[in-house]
């Protein structure tokens, strides 16, 4: 069978990639082609167009790039149509790939699988829309989104969360403390972890709160978990003469070895939590309060966080906009610190954990997209 796949980002490649893999053990004659990346070409197939020639983030964006992200859809249209796949994959990425899905549905006839749900449950709701018209499948990789799209009358269907399975395949899993501090330069205190986010916007706006946040604790070394995406010189400038240290592309091996962590908002939060390291969420939003207002409008959600998301309530304390200050951001990691206090914190990522289930998402996934084309 030919399935085509379409990812605009880093993380969607990774995810892809573990998908193609599962759906050749289930399909051996499967033949790929795809917008993607380096982790998708490794298992074969064509890579048309790199993800880095697509991912643009937010409205101002998009609109200074539209004449690239249209030149990008009409190409990728033209290519799919010209493939004739047996099925389109789409990956995330929903501003493009619902717009993907329409043309394929309503032009093509093929049957588009939607891997990754878009959290229309956070903002967009009225996307619904789109999906029930376009989507024929929709896999779910976080629980309580079942209930929700049930609610809005669609069925999906919960596969599991592929981060369950990235970290349970990770390498040097086995790592020691001292390994990991000798390797990269570190001494032998407790660690740290300062997890910024990889968008240099995110950098700039959480990580000197971050950094004077832990001003004075002596006792502790401080560790910036850098993005191999982000040139040195931003990190430099920003930490300056304070001895915090930058360790570039080693996240999960940084958090492994960590004794608490300050984490923006993002996966990062569920990748942290199911390392079990107690965690701060921090999200900075210029606009003070009436930011945080407007984000309370707009949001139609009790938490940001993947983690009390999952978990159907507050596990990790999450400082938001204006409520991420220095001051807010110590006294809440000060509490991490101490035993009861992470206890509690690590009850609740057991609860998270035990919602999410077991390894084996893509596996899942690709054994129901199989079972799906080849009866169609």
């Amino acid at each position: 069978m030919k399935y085509y796949l379409v990812v605009g980002e880093a993380s969607g490649d990774l995810h892809a990639s573990h998908l193609m893999s599962e759906i050749k053990k289930n399909d051996p004659e499967a033949e790929f082609r795809f917008f993607g990346g380096e982790l998708m070409a490794a298992q074969g197939g064509t890579l048309v167009k790199h993800y880095r020639e697509m991912a643009f983030m937010g409205f101002v964006a998009v609109v200074k790039n539209l004449r690239t992200v249209l030149r990008n859809m009409r190409e990728c249209k033209r290519d799919i149509k010209n493939f004739s796949p047996d099925a389109v994959i789409l990956v995330d990425y929903p501003g493009f790939n619902l717009k993907i899905a329409k043309y394929v549905k309503t032009k093509l006839g093929i049957p588009t699988h939607y891997y990754i749900a878009p959290k229309i449950w956070a903002w967009k709701e009225r996307r619904i829309k789109q999906i029930k018209k376009y989507v024929d499948y929709m896999y779910s990789i976080l629980p309580f989104e079942v209930d929700y799209f049930n609610g809005l009358g669609y069925k999906v269907d919960y596969v599991g969360n592929p981060t369950v399975d990235e970290l349970a395949i990770r390498e040097d899993a086995d790592e020691t403390f001292e390994q990991f501090t000798k390797l990269n330069g570190l001494n032998n205190k407790p660690i740290i972890a300062l997890i910024a986010g990889s968008r240099v916007g995110e950098i700039k706006g959480s990580l000197p709160r971050m950094i004077e946040a832990v001003k004075g604790m002596n006792d502790y070394q401080f560790v910036v978990a850098g993005a191999p995406s982000i040139s040195p010189q931003l990190y430099n400038e920003i930490i300056g003469e304070r001895d915090v240290k930058v360790v570039y592309g080693k996240t999960y091996r940084l958090m492994q070895q960590a004794t608490a962590a300050l984490v923006t908002s993002g996966t990062a939060t569920l990748e942290t939590a199911l390392m079990g390291v107690p965690q701060v969420v921090c999200y900075y939003v210029a606009g003070g309060k009436l930011s945080y207002k407007m984000f309370e409008l707009l949001l139609k959600i009790d938490y940001v966080s993947l983690v009390n998301l999952i978990a159907g309530k507050e596990v990790v304390k999450e400082l938001l906009s204006y409520l991420f200050t220095p001051e807010n951001t110590r006294e809440e990691l000060e509490k991490i610190l101490q035993p009861l206090y992470r206890e509690k914190m690590l009850e609740g990522y057991e609860l998270m954990r035990n919602r999410l289930g077991a390894v084996g998402a893509p596996r899942h996934a690709a054994k129901v997209i199989v079972k799906r084309v080849v009866s169609f």
